[in-house]
């Protein structure tokens, strides 16, 4: 079976900002341009990009200076998060216009949904945006997970063309990517990036992993060694990136592991370790570890 239109590596794009909070557009196009000679594709405003953190403004320059530094080479995939509907409806239409490929969609936060609620959700924003939708499952930062039951009737709408699941359960994984298989117009890809490999034998349609910000190219080989059925190489792989993700998330909050691997984007020159607020930069001795740990490696 030919692959779907979404597929492959999708990397969760980190935000490069200047020490005064701007978003620094040379580093976006550095990082585009990284991604693109490894046949990756950026997903923009994702947790590992601090999506919650960037203002309206910023999210659409961001977008823009993306998709013309990626120039068609590959697929810009956008985060869309927030609490105002009106607001993620007008956003995700601009970020359409200004090129983007796929909206990608976390639930609304601040009240607990029913499920009733989370379909209900979805459901609108696809019949109210131009571009396609895909749902964006992760507990760890939403508090919520989407039934595997409301992901299933959702897959059944003509604008939602797949599932980014970062939830840390194998038993899930395996029923999402039953639920996709076989689909020409839903893919599974996989945000638990430990199961990266496991995933793809499973038969998913492609992966988000946070440490292809550094190692894209591991993870496009990862990828293309799966696909071929070499699962060997893959899971070879699998241990290896694991190991580098250790870096800069072992003993580590999920936004202090962040802030860490801006500090190993910095050792390539692509971008400053600056955050946005309420994030912070690590100590400078905890830089200094991390910059160690990358040249012992």
């Amino acid at each position: 079976m030919k692959p779907k239109t979404y597929h492959g590596v999708v990397v969760p794009m980190v935000t490069p900002v200047t020490q005064d909070g701007r978003l620094d557009t040379e580093a976006v196009c550095r990082i585009v341009n990284f991604f693109a000679e490894n046949q990756v594709s950026p997903l923009l405003m994702g947790t590992t990009g601090e999506g919650n953190s960037v203002s309206q403004a910023d999210g659409q320059l961001f977008v823009d200076t993306a998709v013309k530094a990626a120039s068609g080479r590959i697929l810009v995939y956008a985060g869309l998060t927030g609490n105002c509907f009106s607001e993620q409806v007008r956003q995700a239409e601009v970020y359409t216009a200004l090129g983007a490929d796929v909206i990608v969609a976390t639930l609304p936060t601040y009240y607990a949904l029913t499920e009733e609620q989370m379909y209900d959700y979805y459901k609108t924003l696809a019949d109210c945006i131009t571009g396609p939708l895909m749902l964006y499952n992760i507990l760890a930062t939403t508090h919520m997970s989407i039934p595997v039951d409301v992901v299933r009737r959702l897959a059944d709408h003509p604008n939602i063309v797949g599932l980014k699941d970062s939830e840390r359960d194998l038993e899930r994984m395996e029923q999402c990517i039953a639920l996709a298989r076989g689909r020409e117009d839903f893919s599974y890809f996989c945000g638990w990036a430990a199961q990266s490999a496991c995933s793809l034998e499973l038969g998913g349609d492609g992966i988000v992993p946070s440490t292809g910000n550094y190692v894209p190219d591991m993870f496009r080989q990862l990828y293309d060694a799966a696909i071929s059925g070499n699962m060997e190489t893959a899971y070879r792989l699998q241990h290896e990136t694991d190991e580098i993700a250790r870096i800069y998330q072992k003993g580590r909050t999920l936004g202090q592991s962040l802030a860490a691997l801006k500090v190993m984007l910095q050792t390539k020159g692509l971008c400053e370790p600056w955050m946005l607020m309420p994030l912070t930069r690590l100590s400078a001795g905890d830089e200094e570890t991390v910059r160690s740990s990358v040249l012992s490696v």
